[in-house]
């Protein structure tokens, strides 16, 4: 069967990895299937790329040309493409948030993991509505700010309602809490704000928040920016998410991703403790309160 609640985008490659794991294990080519299957080679790579669906007659050739004939192994498989084709919550921003950004969300919208470093704000997941307002009307045109504050309040939503949601682990910057985000709208954003994180992590079992304090000295995170790492359930390779000058980038190469991860599990070394942390924040709430 489908993974419950993981949406069309990781179901989607979830069928493609079979897929091609089917092929390897038959020791055939894009082309020598294509030619057998009287397909255009490019229909085929494309299919198999991602960049275009796959139709129920089309699967069944797949998978008689690669002699699979389990009854279960089918289901699941044709369970995965019809799911692949559903329409995904995130169609509504499509023309209002980039492309590159909403193949994200769909990612995140399936992981079973989500770790994430940010060294100078909260992180979209833990955001309150004034907070990202606030960051969203620096950046984007004032037609954009609404969506894009929506989609961060969606996403939280949307993760939150699903059958298992996922784990969630953020570290962040001491700076990140000690910014008065918001000072010259409301200089009760950012306590609003520091109050959620805490309510979280304090309260929900899959949020985990730690911080690295400023007396820790120069750590690894001053200088690869934000980054977020995604896990899988099913077999779907890890992922990692950057936000660099040229724009959103997604890997799932695994030496990077395994670099990624070991200076994410350093950071974590450097951080304080979860208990600590919060009190750490609460600190920074009563202090910004004043």
């Amino acid at each position: 069967m489908a993974v419950s609640g993981s949406g069309p985008v990781v179901q989607g490659a979830l069928l493609r990895n079979e897929l091609v794991r089917l092929r390897r294990a038959n020791k055939v080519t894009q082309e020598q299937v294509a030619k057998r299957l009287e397909w255009s080679a490019s229909k085929f790579i494309r299919i198999e790329g991602g960049k275009t669906g796959i139709s129920r007659s089309d699967l069944r050739a797949l998978l008689t040309e690669y002699g699979v004939t389990s009854p279960t192994r089918i289901e699941r498989l044709q369970a995965l493409a019809r799911g692949a084709k559903e329409s995904a919550w995130w169609d509504i921003y499509r023309g209002e948030i980039s492309d590159g950004y909403l193949s994200y969300v769909g990612y995140e919208a399936g992981a079973s993991f989500i770790r994430q470093f940010q060294p100078s704000v909260i992180p979209g997941l833990l955001q309150t509505p004034e907070y990202a307002e606030v960051l969203v009307s620096g950046t984007a045109a004032p037609t954009q700010v609404g969506p894009a504050v929506k989609l961060r309040r969606q996403r939280q939503e949307e993760l939150a309602s699903r059958e298992e949601p996922p784990s969630q682990y953020f570290v962040l910057d001491e700076a990140v809490i000690r910014r008065h985000v918001g000072v010259k709208k409301d200089p009760r954003i950012m306590p609003a704000q520091l109050r959620r994180l805490i309510d979280l992590a304090a309260n929900d079992v899959n949020i985990t928040i730690v911080v690295i304090p400023f007396s820790a000295g120069a750590h690894d995170g001053m200088t690869i920016g934000p980054i977020t790492l995604l896990e899988f359930e099913e077999g779907l390779d890890d992922l990692l998410y950057r936000e660099r000058g040229e724009g959103p980038s997604i890997s799932s190469d695994d030496s990077l991703v395994t670099d990624y991860r070991d200076i994410f599990e350093s950071l974590v070394g450097e951080a304080l403790p979860p208990e600590e942390s919060l009190e750490l924040i609460a600190q920074a709430v009563e202090q910004l309160a004043r």
